[in-house]
C-alpha cells in the first residue's frame, strides 16, 4: 500500500493516478478525501499510515512537515518516503522545507527528495491564475530564466521513486527541458489564449502594488536572492528516471488553453 498525501492537489492526484494505472494499491489521503488526513489533527495520522509501506510526503504551502508524523509512519512499517520539497530553498531561506528535508534524511527509512522549481500548473491551477486572467503578472524576478516543470513529470519521478529501487538517498532537481523567463512564459500563454498577458518584473513595482507591506518587502528580498542566482540550469532527472523527456512549456500551455483553463 502506498500512501499519497495531498491526493487532491496538483502533484498528489497525478501521483495517485500513475500508481493506480501501474497496478499499485494506493491510499489517497487529503483533508476532504475518502481517507482523511489533516496535519493539524493527529487523530487522522495513524489510520492513514497503518499498513502502508511507502509514503508520498507533502504539505500545503506554509504548513510544516511534522517530524512526529514521519516517526509514526516509519514505526508503522513505512520503508520508503518521497518528499516533495522545492528548488533553491537555501537561497530563499525556506526554513519549513529545510526542516522537512532534515526530518526525512534522519527518519530511518529509504528516502528520496524531489526539488522541482516552478510548476507549469502554477499558471492554471495555482496562485498565478488570477494574474493570467487579469492580463498582468507582477513578480519581481526580472528576466531571469526558470526551468518550469510540468506537475505530471514531477509525479512520474515520484511514482518511480516510490516503487523502484535505485532512488534511495537521492535528492533530485526536477526541471523542465529549458529555462524561460516569466515574460516568455506569459507570452506563450497569451498566444494560446489569444490575448495579451503583460509581465512586470521590477521589485519596486511589486512592493508598491502590495502597499509597501512588511510581507511584500520580505518576499521581495527572497525573490532578489533567487534572481541573483541567474538562469536556472535544467537537469536530466525526468529523462533519466522516467525514460522520456520532460514536457515543454509550450505543450503544457496549448493543452491547458484547449481545456479551457483561462476562459
Amino acid at each position: 500500500m502506498i500512501l499519497v498525501l495531498g491526493a487532491t492537489g496538483s502533484t498528489g492526484r497525478r501521483v495517485a493516478k500513475i500508481l493506480r494505472e501501474a497496478g499499485h494499491p494506493v491510499r489517497a489521503a487529503s483533508r476532504s478525501g475518502q481517507t482523511r488526513f489533516d496535519w493539524s489533527d493527529q487523530a487522522t495520522w495513524e489510520p492513514a499510515v497503518t499498513g502502508a509501506s511507502a509514503v508520498y510526503l507533502m504539505a500545503p504551502d506554509g504548513v510544516p512537515i511534522d517530524p512526529e508524523f514521519v516517526s509514526l509512519a516509519v514505526a508503522r512499517g513505512v520503508a520508503r518516503v518521497v518528499l516533495l520539497s522545492s528548488g533553491a530553498i537555501e537561497v530563499m531561506r525556506d526554513e519549513r522545507l529545510l526542516a522537512a528535508e532534515r526530518t526525512v534524511r534522519d527518519c530511518g527509512a529509504a528516502w528520496t527528495i524531489l526539488r522541482p522549481s516552478w510548476f507549469d500548473q502554477n499558471f492554471d491551477e495555482g496562485f498565478l491564475r488570477p494574474a493570467i486572467m487579469a492580463g498582468e503578472l507582477l513578480l519581481p524576478l526580472g528576466d531571469v530564466g526558470q526551468a518550469f516543470v510540468d506537475a505530471g513529470d514531477i509525479a512520474a519521478v515520484a511514482a518511480a521513486a516510490l516503487t523502484q529501487d535505485g532512488h534511495a538517498g537521492r535528492s533530485y532537481e526536477v526541471t523542465g527541458p529549458r529555462s524561460l523567463s516569466f515574460g516568455e512564459a506569459v507570452e506563450i500563454i497569451g498566444r494560446e489564449i489569444g490575448r495579451e498577458v503583460r509581465y512586470r518584473g521590477g521589485e519596486e513595482d511589486y512592493i508598491a502594488a502590495n502597499a509597501f507591506s512588511d510581507e511584500s518587502i520580505g518576499a521581495a528580498k527572497a525573490f532578489a536572492a533567487l534572481r541573483a542566482l541567474g538562469d536556472q540550469p535544467v537537469s536530466e532527472v525526468v529523462a533519466q528516471v522516467t525514460g522520456r523527456p520532460p514536457k515543454p512549456f509550450e505543450t503544457y500551455a496549448a493543452r491547458a488553453a484547449a481545456a479551457g483553463a483561462w476562459r
